[in-house]
């Protein structure tokens, strides 16, 4: 009995203590603390930041969202620090008041500028410093390095020259290298890379110089067309070439005077056609003419340099009109009889004799003719026929004379030609030499807008199918054996001075 007694005094000893013990633990209240950890200024999320608190409990790192728990935090006052390196240590307080209560925060950190280093001086990789001799289009790179991996590196660059007063700048510039381009002949360029991380200082490079090569004596001029505006290059027999006009103005005809050492050509100006000069690498164009050159067709109107390269002819019309190259001194100095237009002319070199084409508005009742400076006919090359003609051009001594004719008569409201041949008339004997025939054109195609070589020895000139749409191409044939070469694909209206 006894036995049994003691056994149930223990069996409520250890009820009521294992009462008291769950009392205990529920005394002790917790709460949770959620945040998140972002870059101040842009809201970025930070991952891997460490997250604690003092008192201390439990050490976290933010997520790649930038968020963080610590869960079972006992109520109470808490001071809570996020740091990582790279940015200024945050803190925040807190404050637990009751069982299960969840506090959120938001971390906005800084950059830690005093541990951030400055970019590396940018270091010039291409062209050389001080190279000479470099192209009109060139790729100016440079190297530059940060050890904080982590920094978004923007570059300024500034172009100066020695010719102008003409500054380029490139801001925020994120690769190592810039294209420059439409650079001018012979002048010396300086340039130097800004370089900053946003961070520290910016950085300069040291200034580094190039020189673009000299003008070339390029005796080949031609015309491209894009867009449906013509624009002119100027080339070697190689093809070696550059850019002489841009493309946003439409220019064509050009004409090289040795003399002059000016480059002519024609130009779009308020919708008319105007002559023009400029420098044989395309600087300083100068308007000529205010009275427009006109006729049946800008594409297909011509006129001339004086050998000497101070004047021009050109017509208006029926009128053929003498100018200085400065634009002084216009005089009437032909008005055709009937009222044709003067489409064409060229100027002999011994300035005795000018070559005219003459033709009706829709470009057909051609004749082609011969004038003194007084107006009085000299020779008649062409006439009474059907079909399209032109591109006339005097021999060096003037005694023979390139024109064009489509010899199947074709007419029709496009100025389509069909079998245009060049001939080459001899005004001493009055012969005619099918020039076509002799180097053997194409079935198919036409001869257009021939040019004597400077020599009188070969002739340059543009070959195309027949269809009206096919590509251009200037070929020359030499004289000696009629035989033809290519020489500039997609071409047209060529130059040989």
């Amino acid at each position: 009995m006894k036995n049994i007694f003691k056994i149930g005094a223990l069996l409520f000893f250890f009820i009521m203590l294992t009462s008291c013990s769950e009392d205990l633990v529920e005394k002790v209240q917790v709460g949770t603390l959620k945040g998140i950890v972002i870059k101040k200024g842009t809201n970025q999320p930070i991952k891997n930041a460490k997250v604690f608190t003092t008192p201390s409990t439990e050490t976290v790192f933010s997520k790649e969202d930038g968020s963080f728990i610590i869960e079972n935090i006992p109520l109470g006052d808490y001071s809570v620090r996020a740091e990582l390196t790279g940015y200024l240590t945050t803190f925040q307080g807190i404050n637990l008041k009751n069982t299960n209560q969840v506090v959120s925060i938001v971390f906005e950190m800084s950059d830690d500028d005093s541990l951030n280093s400055s970019p590396s001086v940018p270091v010039l990789l291409s062209p050389v410093d001080n190279a000479v001799d470099q192209p009109l289009s060139i790729d100016l790179t440079w190297d530059c390095n940060d050890a904080d991996s982590l920094d978004v590196l923007k570059y300024t660059l500034v172009v100066k020259n020695d010719f102008d007063a003409n500054v380029i700048t490139v801001k925020d510039l994120e690769e190592k290298h810039y294209f420059l381009e439409n650079l001018k002949f012979g002048v010396t360029y300086y340039w130097q890379v800004t370089v900053t991380d946003e961070v520290n200082p910016p950085v300069n490079s040291p200034v580094f110089r190039f020189r673009t090569s000299t003008t070339p004596n390029n005796r080949f001029h031609y015309v491209k067309k894009m867009n449906g505006s013509y624009y002119i290059v100027s080339s070697d027999e190689a093809n070696a070439n550059f850019q002489f006009t841009p493309f946003d103005k439409n220019s064509w005809r050009p004409r090289l005077n040795q003399n002059a050492q000016l480059i002519s050509f024609l130009r779009t100006v308020g919708g008319n056609a105007q002559i023009f000069t400029a420098n044989p690498d395309g600087s300083n164009p100068f308007q000529v003419t205010a009275v427009p050159i006109a006729g049946f067709d800008n594409a297909e109107i011509d006129y001339s340099w004086s050998k000497n390269g101070k004047e021009f002819l050109y017509a208006n019309f029926s009128k053929l009109y003498r100018i200085n190259k400065d634009g002084s001194g216009l005089q009437l100095v032909y008005t055709t009889p009937d009222g044709r237009f003067i489409s064409e002319c060229d100027w002999s070199y011994d300035g005795s004799k000018i070559a005219l084409k003459t033709n009706d508005a829709n470009g057909y009742n051609v004749k082609i003719y011969i004038i003194d400076l007084l107006g009085n006919t000299l020779k008649t090359v062409l006439e009474n026929v059907p079909g399209a003609a032109g591109g006339l051009n005097f021999s060096i001594e003037g005694n023979l004379l390139l024109y064009t004719y489509d010899i199947s008569g074709h007419q029709e409201d496009n100025y389509r030609q069909l079998n245009t041949h060049m001939f080459i008339y001899n005004l001493l004997t009055d012969e005619n030499i099918d020039l076509s025939d002799l180097s053997e054109k194409p079935d198919g195609s036409n001869d257009l807008d021939p040019r004597f070589s400077p020599n009188d020895a070969e002739v340059i000139f543009v070959n195309t199918s027949n269809d009206g749409i096919s590509a251009k191409q200037i070929v020359k044939v030499t004289l000696q054996d009629n035989a033809r070469t290519d020489l500039f694909p997609d071409a047209e209206m060529p130059d040989w001075e």
